[in-house]
């Protein structure tokens, strides 16, 4: 459905994007995760049609975006970060007139209309002023907006942000349903955990670069190894140091007082055979254990290697 290849973005010397390749396909609901000012959204624009990118290539359904934007404009619906209303006006007038800008007017624009509302559960509100409703039903307003057209590529920049726990729940819900109903979905946000609830794969950005990109499976068993493994010892320290490190899940040993801790990369299985060799040496082991993985720290742990130039994953 969408390809990005070696997609590059310069402000001045800013370089907001940097090398971007990315290949999404068809009916996925991908996360797009990074700090503020990682990317996401100058991707998104520019996928849009909103921005001209520098270089590279972007391919929607087959038909190259650069050079044929208006086609690819009827194939998106783009949801910004921050979007206007019009409020004098009230709610199923608002998604008239945006159908309109479709071609899409009377009696169809009516049906369609009160369906996209019934999907984002607004259908009580079709007479209530825009204004007048909460910061959630605007975000599912503007959502509905982005529908009217039926794009096969929905674009949606942190559709959750400044939504109560009860208004995230309801957009999450949502788009499940739609990614169910064969939708691609691009879904951009600052918090990993957050998108790994719903979302089918997950690309990390961090200064313009996507520095992970995988199955939500492979970014949770990513999340597990990236926890430090804790030895303590009663005797014969600098021995289990030696055979820590002589480890090839091993990537690093540090000394914690009389505890030892070790970036460890290896599975149970792998983990298991450490303690054995410990013990085999007659290295009596008081405690060993493995701090419990989340994706919130592997998120940390990634954005900030990548702030201290180090490798990328």
């Amino acid at each position: 459905m969408l390809k990005i290849e070696h997609l590059n973005k310069q402000f001045g010397n800013f370089q907001a994007v940097d090398d971007l390749n990315l290949h999404i396909e068809k009916g996925e609901l991908f996360g797009f995760v990074g700090h503020n000012g990682a990317g996401k959204t100058t991707t998104m624009k520019i996928t849009a049609g909103l921005l001209d990118a520098t270089s590279g290539s972007i391919t929607i359904d087959g038909v190259n975006a650069f050079k044929e934007r208006k086609k690819i404009k009827r194939k998106i619906g783009y949801m910004p970060d921050f979007f206007g209303v019009y409020d004098n006006l009230k709610a199923l007038e608002y998604m008239e007139f945006y159908a309109s800008m479709y071609g899409i007017v009377g009696k169809q624009a009516r049906t369609t209309c009160l369906n996209l509302m019934e999907l984002v559960n607004l259908s009580d509100k079709t007479n209530a002023y825009v204004d007048s409703l909460s910061r959630g039903m605007k975000q599912r307003l503007c959502l509905a907006r982005s529908l009217v057209h039926n794009p096969e590529l929905l674009l949606l920049d942190e559709p959750a942000s400044g939504l109560d726990p009860r208004a995230r729940f309801e957009m999450k819900e949502i788009l499940k349903n739609l990614s169910s109903m064969g939708k691609t979905i691009i879904i951009s946000s600052h918090i990993l955990p957050e998108l790994a609830d719903m979302c089918t794969t997950i690309g990390i950005m961090q200064k313009g670069r996507l520095i992970m990109h995988g199955t939500v499976d492979d970014i949770q068993l990513k999340a597990m190894h990236a926890k430090p493994l804790h030895v303590r010892v009663l005797e014969n320290q600098e021995l289990a140091v030696q055979l820590l490190k002589e480890d090839p899940h091993t990537r690093r040993v540090s000394v914690r007082e009389d505890c030892l801790v070790a970036d460890y990369t290896g599975d149970d299985m792998d983990t298991a055979k450490l303690l054995k060799r410990l013990t085999d040496q007659d290295i009596p082991v008081e405690s060993f254990f493995k701090e419990k993985g989340n994706l919130e720290s592997l998120f940390l742990e990634l954005t900030e290697q990548k702030e201290d130039g180090g490798e990328q994953s």
